[in-house]
């Protein structure tokens, strides 16, 4: 029986560093890419798992040459990827739309949506020359790549192209047997939604408290995806806290 592999990129923190965790708990040997080593390695310390079945490779996924050489390693130490997980993003500040700069656009454009065409792109090649043929890509949506939040352009704008690279992936993929997915998550309690609990600006313009969710669900709702036989696919899930403003949001 293979080993099944996965990469994790932004796996340092927030939901890269727990879905990289519950894929080491599950068996696959995991690579967590990141821009800062030490974050990684605390990931590894905290799964308890060997540096066997985890590989930190610091990486830049903006780079080409950083993302090349990210999987000319997965290729050299595993000689396979089954599951990439593209997760690594960022938003840009929440001001008003006029306000927004060209340098605040272009940092979310070139991690969210080229960053992730870089990956998927690497991540295709190999599952479609390695033997047995085959794999599985995952992208990190969101709920924002169906509604967006008030003073989000570059993010939500990534996000819905997201959705696009997704459905096209999905598509070219067939031929090769790589499936492609996207997961949609709102409000997984991490980081990065802390501010949530102190109120945040609603499309009606008020100030108001969000609920969240554990950032567990995400995890196995990611392992349970990548868990399928290739002949079966989740196209598009949605986990979110069953009480955010979603549906409705205005």
């Amino acid at each position: 029986m293979i080993e099944k592999v996965a990469l994790v990129t932004g796996a340092g923190s927030g939901i890269g560093k727990a879905i990289a965790i519950e894929l080491l708990h599950a068996g696959y040997r995991v690579v967590l890419a990141g821009r800062r080593p030490e974050p990684l390695q605390e990931t590894i310390r905290e799964s308890g798992c060997s540096s066997k079945q985890a590989l930190a490779v610091s990486t830049d996924v903006c780079s080409p040459a950083e993302v090349g050489a990210l999987f000319a390693k997965i290729k050299e130490v595993f000689g396979r990827l089954d599951v990439l997980f593209n997760n690594a993003g960022k938003s840009a500040p929440a001001i008003p739309f006029e306000d927004l700069t060209v340098s605040d656009w272009q940092s979310v454009v070139d991690l969210n949506l080229s960053g992730a065409f870089f990956c998927a792109q690497a991540a295709y090649r190999l599952m479609k020359t390695q033997s047995p043929q085959g794999g599985r890509i995952i992208n990190n949506g969101s709920i924002s790549a169906h509604a967006p939040r008030p003073n989000s352009a570059p993010y939500t704008a990534t996000k819905h192209a997201i959705t696009g690279l997704t459905r096209s992936i999905s598509l070219d993929g067939r031929q090769h047997n790589i499936a492609c997915s996207q997961i949609d998550i709102g409000n997984a309690a991490t980081d990065m939604t802390q501010r949530m609990q102190s109120g945040i600006l609603q499309a009606n313009g008020q100030l108001a408290v969000e609920p969240l969710m554990d950032v567990a669900h995400i995890a196995s709702a990611v392992v349970y995806m990548a868990s399928l036989p290739l002949e079966a696919n989740v196209q598009f899930m949605t986990v979110m806290a069953t009480k955010m403003p979603y549906i409705g949001r205005g």
